[in-house]
């Protein structure tokens, strides 16, 4: 019998993967994961990403190896954690290479405990995609792996999700000339990127259905990336009816088992279409033919944990690895793909009609500036009229709870977090101030904590407000609110939606849940409230936020029907982007944008990694950010990184979270390649202490 070694690599911050005998009852493969001690662990949980057989009959190979006494239990690195071509052209045909099996003695290296999995998880293909995620994240490669795969601990079968009783379109519809345009177009190119850009209302939806459908018939698998599966139920309803048992399901909302479960059908290829949020983009589709990403520019595609990986970004990867086209859309589309598609890089597809029989609505801005409440008098004269024409109306206000801000009129103090430097959130539902960053939570106080004073008011309310203006105001409206406040009770969500599209709410408030994937006839009016209160944010993608959502919201309107009206209420009347946003000047906000970025040198014009120094001392995370700082600017002077610009370090906008002070340091060049050269050389020569995590972003979307 030969004796069979396996790699482990283990999801934790650490470059080195570790050898191991391949010697319980049931072989380990890669792409398995496997339970074996680690360290002073007992226990730990790898994925298996090399195995090596060596035969043992009279084998000079093996008396060498019994006679070293030696017994390292490391391998040495892989080839992509080495400091090497930052644009990730490693050879990733190419296997991952042990170390000379011969300084190894096999006596001494540990075994592993057991195999958890019946079958691998992931494939050749997929290791090569967690080698580049490796290497262009600048995580462990089983962080990486971690990221990629579900985590579920045994497999049980469970009935899929019921759909819900409202139409849907089992039949591909009738396109329009600029959907049948879009189509033909993208069909006649057997790979490649493209996008298709159009107002909301203007039929992307139908066009990527169209092109899974035809994906699907020359039995390619599709994979369809949207930024939140719950709030596009649609999307996966009008799937789940054209495609059947085709289609799988994934995201966050799912149990783990049967996150894993799905995971079997499309590695089996049972499921051939799999609908899903960020995670998806991982799936195990064989001869993949189609990668479809709703929605492109929305901000949630982006991982907030190591490793932070952009889904775009790894599709695009995943699309030129296995052959695939790329068709991206949105109605507002990011900076960064409109550039591509100036210089080429993506073939653009425009629509301009709304195929249902609606139009764009008549959009009103509202100077807010000395009055008083929360809805305008025209706002709410449009409210009325709607209930009488049998219409609905949505109300948006990106923000929860009833108040953000507890002041003190007597000595101007508020309430903050005692763990954040933010203010705590005041929900009237359950009497509390709530920090929405670590949630920490506290009793409404009685008076002033700091002088005593019972003059204490609220300043920039939530949704919370807004609803109890509501019930004051339209004692004989219906209404119903949708945030992370209320939709955590299950089937919350699916039913609030379903009672709006049977027109049982005559008005629906919320948070971004109201801004994205609804498509309902009935609404004829959305108020858009506090427009501006994202402008001031400091965060050069502020404007690209404020901008989007009030065209999203807006878009919610005269879907079906030509009489939709928009209210776009703010204190900031004049400001170009609220103007622009009330046109629904798209190419006139991004040609701004794109303008601005290139004097400021922001991205796309530049590529930007952000490190964000934490700990519990104040003093530790500032020391350990000037001293990263100090070692960047010496490798600045090297002729090799000259081009990178070093901005910092600083304290965070919010510079304490959940008791963790954050300093942070940006780094900055319009060569990727030196950059990513840069990082690497930089995270390999940082020493830190425990006390203190370093996280590594590259193209950071958010700024805090």
């Amino acid at each position: 019998m030969p004796m069979s070694f396996v790699r482990i690599a283990y999801p934790i911050p650490l470059q080195e993967t570790f050898w191991y005998r391949n010697d319980t009852s049931t072989k380990a493969e890669i792409g398995m994961r496997v339970e074996a001690p680690l360290g002073r662990r007992a226990k730990a949980i790898g994925y298996v990403v090399e195995v090596i057989d060596i035969p043992t009959s009279k084998s000079e190979t093996v008396s060498r190896l019994e006679s070293e006494d030696i017994s390292p239990v490391k391998a040495v690195e892989p080839p992509l954690t080495k400091l090497g071509k930052p644009d990730l052209s490693v050879d990733l045909e190419k296997p991952i290479l042990p170390p000379d099996l011969a300084k190894l003695e096999p006596g001494k290296i540990r075994s592993i405990n057991r195999v958890i999995d019946t079958e691998p998880l992931f494939d050749s293909e997929m290791l090569k995609l967690g080698l580049w995620m490796a290497s262009m994240y600048h995580s462990s490669l089983g962080e990486a792996l971690s990221a990629m795969l579900p985590s579920a601990r045994r497999e049980r079968s469970e009935i899929a999700e019921q759909f819900d009783e409202i139409e849907l379109s089992r039949t591909p519809l009738v396109l329009t000339q600029g959907q049948k345009a879009a189509l033909d177009g993208i069909l006649a190119e057997p790979k490649g990127m493209f996008y298709l850009y159009g107002p909301t209302g203007t039929g992307k939806t139908e066009v990527f259905l169209q092109l899974a459908d035809a994906a699907l018939s020359i039995d390619l698998g599709v994979l369809y990336l949207v930024p939140e599966i719950a709030l596009t139920r649609q999307v996966e309803q009008d799937a789940r009816a054209r495609f059947g048992e085709r289609c799988a399901i994934i995201h966050s909302r799912l149990t783990p088992s049967r996150k894993l479960a799905e995971w079997r059908r499309i590695g089996k290829k049972e499921a051939r279409i799999v609908i899903g949020a960020r995670s998806a983009v991982f799936a195990p589709i064989s001869d993949l033919g189609l990668i479809i990403i709703d929605e492109e520019h929305d901000a949630s595609y982006k991982s907030g944990t190591t490793p932070r990986y952009h889904a775009r970004q790894v599709a695009m990867r995943r699309a030129r690895l296995e052959g695939a086209r790329l068709v991206m859309g949105s109605a507002t589309p990011s900076p960064e793909a409109w550039q591509a598609c100036r210089e080429g890089q993506m073939l653009r597809f425009d629509l301009s009609n709304r195929p249902a029989g609606g139009s764009f609505p008549e959009m009103h801005i509202i100077d807010m500036r000395g009055r008083h409440g929360l809805i305008s008098d025209e706002l709410a004269d449009a409210l009325r009229d709607a209930k009488k024409a049998g219409r609905q109306s949505i109300l948006f206000l990106n923000r929860r709870g009833f108040a953000h801000t507890l002041m003190c009129q007597t000595c101007g103090s508020q309430l903050l977090c005692k763990h954040c430097s933010v203010p705590l959130t005041y929900h009237k539902a359950s009497n509390r101030l709530n920090c929405h960053y670590c949630g920490y939570h506290e009793m409404k106080p009685r008076a002033c904590p700091s002088c005593g004073s019972l003059d204490l008011a609220w300043a920039s309310y939530g949704t919370e407000r807004i609803e109890e203006e509501l019930h004051e105001r339209f004692p004989d409206m219906s209404h119903a609110r949708l945030d992370t406040d209320t939709t955590n009770t299950k089937g919350y969500l699916e039913d609030t939606l379903l009672a709006f599209r049977n027109g049982k709410i005559d008005i629906l408030v919320g948070t971004q849940m109201v801004a994205k994937g609804l498509n309902f006839p009935g609404v004829r009016v959305v108020g858009i409230l506090m427009a501006d209160q994202g402008l001031a944010m400091p965060d050069f993608r502020a404007g690209e936020r404020v901008f989007s959502l009030i065209v999203q919201v807006a878009g919610r309107a005269g879907r079906h029907v030509p009489d939709g009206l928009v209210f776009i209420q703010t204190r900031k009347p004049d400001s170009p982007i609220i103007q622009l946003a009330s046109t629904g000047n798209v190419s006139g906000f991004l040609d701004r944008e794109l303008q601005m970025r290139q004097q400021l040198e922001f991205p796309p014009a530049t590529r930007l990694c952000r490190f964000v120094f934490r700990s519990k001392s104040a003093k530790s995370a500032r020391s350990h950010a000037s001293k990263c700082a100090t070692l960047a600017h010496r490798l600045v002077c090297m002729s090799a990184f000259e081009g990178i610009d070093i901005l910092g370090p600083s304290e965070c906008p919010l510079a304490i979270v959940a008791d963790n002070h954050r300093y942070q340091l940006i780094f900055r060049s319009d060569r990727f390649a030196d950059l990513q050269r840069f990082v690497q050389t930089l995270q390999h020569n940082i020493e830190c202490t425990s006390s203190v995590y370093i996280e590594i972003d590259i193209d950071p979307v958010q700024m805090m």
